[in-house]
């Protein structure tokens, strides 16, 4: 009897989450209740992300751009292609102070190297966001980083993404002995001097302070010069869950919250993808919402420069209500 019941519960639980948001979301306009939705204008220009391609070398539990060894969606950008965008950044002006890379895996992309150097010449800051694993660790890509490090001392940025501080619960998300793997990627990278950050996520019911106290441990042990108590270095993200009840972000909510569009990160940054068929990368208003044709806003800057409705449950739970940003 205890079983069934269970079993009931579960089944309520899924069918409540499948029915989460039902009416909300659909009108780039209009919230479901008939309220104006809030809209973020591009105001202040800081980050241009590229993703390098959604192939990654291990497949992550809740990865929230389905990254894995067979996941090619987004292929691999190329060099000269990212070329062009940084051409356009003067063309346009924006003025931003850093060119962003994530993935799936960015190292995965045989072009990293080149890709890193070319933006690094630009005059930007460059920041990687990797599992500092394997295709890190290859010989080409180490000697590739040694150089462009001290080239360009202090410009060049690894974001980490470890999940918790705990090996286990990592290795929940991300499988058996990657942390160990992981914090040896981290190891070479300190006794090399190359700047780190790291990424971890919120959903192992700790508050803010427990979880940093954890990653401050987690550092001190290895030696590794990251600031736990630093958001910018130590960068925790909210769980994105599509299943969960969301409120929609009204006009009005900018005051009830007490908050800023600026503050919001499609206000910053815009991230270029390439897709799979696709003669031509295009532009994102979010590096969260890879796959939502909505967010999609064209294929040069000039067209991603319009303003961004928040009309996906992301833009609640994660950037206003969660107040996270992928930019440092």
């Amino acid at each position: 009897m205890k079983d069934l019941a269970t079993s009931a519960t579960d089944q309520a639980d899924n069918n409540d989450a499948s029915n989460a948001n039902i009416g909300k979301f659909v009108d780039p306009k209009i919230t479901a209740k008939g309220d104006t939705r809030a809209t973020v204008a591009f105001s202040n220009p800081q980050t241009l992300w590229f993703n390098t391609g959604t192939l990654c070398n291990i497949e992550c539990e809740n990865c929230y751009i389905l990254s894995s060894p067979k996941n090619d969606a987004l292929v691999y950008i190329t060099a000269d292609e990212v070329s062009d965008y940084l051409a356009q950044l003067k063309d346009r002006n924006w003025g931003v102070r850093e060119i962003a890379f994530t993935g799936g895996e960015p190292f995965m992309n045989p072009e990293m190297i080149e890709i890193t150097r070319r933006s690094l010449a630009a005059g930007y800051e460059v920041l990687i966001l990797t599992n500092a694993m394997r295709p890190m660790m290859r010989k080409s890509m180490q000697a590739g980083l040694l150089e462009l490090n001290a080239a360009y001392p202090g410009k060049l940025t690894m974001r980490i993404s470890v999940d918790h501080y705990d090996a286990d619960k990592h290795d929940k998300e991300r499988g058996q002995g990657s942390f160990e793997t992981t914090i040896k990627g981290m190891s070479w990278l300190r006794d090399n001097r190359i700047a780190m950050a790291i990424a971890g996520r919120t959903v192992w019911g700790e508050n803010d302070a427990q979880s940093r106290q954890g990653y401050a441990d987690l550092f001190a042990r290895n030696n590794f010069n990251i600031d736990a108590q630093n958001p910018g270095m130590t960068v925790l993200f909210p769980e994105m869950d599509e299943n969960i009840e969301v409120p929609e972000i009204t006009t009005d909510c900018w005051g009830i919250l007490n908050k800023s569009p600026n503050d919001i990160m499609c206000s910053s940054s815009r991230m270029v993808v390439k897709r799979k068929g696709a003669d031509k990368p295009a532009v994102l208003a979010c590096t969260l919402l890879a796959y939502a044709p909505e967010f999609e806003l064209g294929e040069t800057l000039a067209e991603a420069e319009r303003d961004v409705a928040l009309n996906h449950p992301h833009c609640a739970k994660f950037c206003v209500l969660g107040g996270a940003s992928c930019s440092a």
